[in-house]
């Protein structure tokens, strides 16, 4: 019998290669087929490098053209994979565009005691006094601070309607915009939720809250690279992030993993830089004096090893702890070292955020420029 190659393609249209919906001669899996008297050859190449998948595929293919061609051809199957094709592609997490939200900002550490919070919140006022306009978003779920430190602790978020919707209207202190889960818990209540309640209460507090026209979100982050970082990644296009950690080793090696995570190939969040908090203590009768209790410069050498920027110390203060606590951050204070220091780191995050963005397409990049010693935004 003589075998025709056009009756060999219409049976190998009737089978598909295993994981893929096309059947083998419309995807393009069969890229040659020889007769010879009542041989038949066939070259074809698959995506899938599973064994089970190119038996499979063999054994279809014997099947199909005994069945419909000739049922005593001597078929000879040259199967290939397509490692490149088959190789699995970085996945990216990121959220979709928030109308409003121009640069996201989130904060975070390897480990909790460093002052994360603390310069969040600073960062965010000192930025709302260089003009921007600033929301904080406090994603720390099981240790929210922010209400207390901006003084807003008894206060609730309030509905309002936008576009026939009801929202929840950010609580505003010193120019910043703040949501916190613990706006909607007792202080004494402790916060006792899985990961998926956790995200729900996040994506609430992100997609059904009226923030308004945003120059910098502000994400406080929770210790560690867990649940919460995924999540917030996988609902909100991340412009970058910051590390904050102490000079001493064990909060570098977790500084270190905090880095790691942002720059996962399936996260792929541009690290702002690395900050160092308590970098030295000054007593108020030695100003002229430092003493580096944590060790000297830890995170600076960190962030060089790293190839990451350096976006600068923060002293050890009392004051610093005394304004968190009485709900008025340091950064507020006029004509401080502190207040010098934060606008140094400010300006330094600012400016990070310039060169990010320019990679970022025309038609969603924002022009920041410098006037009278101030960043101002431009949409």
């Amino acid at each position: 019998m003589k075998i025709e190659k056009q009756a060999v393609l219409k049976a190998l249209e009737k089978i598909s290669v295993p994981g893929e919906g096309k059947n083998m001669v419309e995807s393009g899996a069969i890229k040659n087929i020889q007769i010879f008297g009542d041989e038949v050859e066939v070259d074809i190449t698959i995506n899938n490098p599973s064994l089970q998948a190119r038996k499979k595929t063999e054994v279809e293919i014997l099947k199909i053209i005994h069945q419909e061609v000739y049922e005593k051809a001597k078929i000879k199957i040259n199967l290939k994979v397509d490692a490149k094709a088959a190789a699995p592609k970085p996945q990216g997490i990121k959220g979709k565009p928030i109308p409003g939200l121009q640069n996201i900002i989130a904060v975070a550490s390897g480990k909790g005691g460093v002052g994360k919070s603390t310069v969040t919140a600073n960062l965010a006022v000192t930025l709302s006094k260089m003009g921007f306009k600033v929301g904080l978003l406090d994603a720390d779920i099981y240790g929210p601070s922010m209400p207390i430190m901006f003084d807003v602790a008894q206060e609730k978020p309030l509905a309002v309607t936008v576009n026939g919707k009801s929202k929840m209207k950010p609580v505003e202190n010193y120019g910043v915009k703040l949501l916190s889960i613990g706006f909607f818990t007792e202080p004494s209540q402790a916060v006792i939720w899985r990961g998926p309640m956790a995200a729900k209460a996040l994506n609430q507090m992100i997609f059904d809250a009226n923030w308004g026209e945003l120059d910098f979100m502000l994400i406080d982050l929770p210790p560690g690279t867990g649940d919460i970082h995924l999540s917030i990644m996988q609902a909100m296009p991340v412009t970058g992030a910051v590390i904050v950690s102490t000079p001493q080793e064990v909060a570098l090696a977790d500084a270190k993993k905090g880095v790691a995570m942002f720059q996962q190939d399936a996260i792929n969040v541009p690290v702002l830089g690395i900050v160092e908090n308590m970098a030295y203590f000054t007593p108020e009768e030695l100003p002229n004096n430092k003493y580096y209790i944590f060790g000297k410069e830890g995170a600076k050498h960190l962030a060089d090893d790293l190839k990451v920027p350096f976006l600068g110390e923060i002293p050890l203060v009392q004051s610093i702890r005394e304004a968190g606590d009485v709900g008025r951050p340091a950064a507020l204070q006029k004509e401080t070292a502190i207040e010098i220091a934060f606008e140094a780191l400010t300006q330094n995050v600012v400016q990070e955020v310039v060169r990010r963005n320019k990679s970022i397409p025309p038609t969603e990049a924002i022009k920041i420029t410098t006037m009278a010693g101030c960043s101002v935004v431009k949409k």
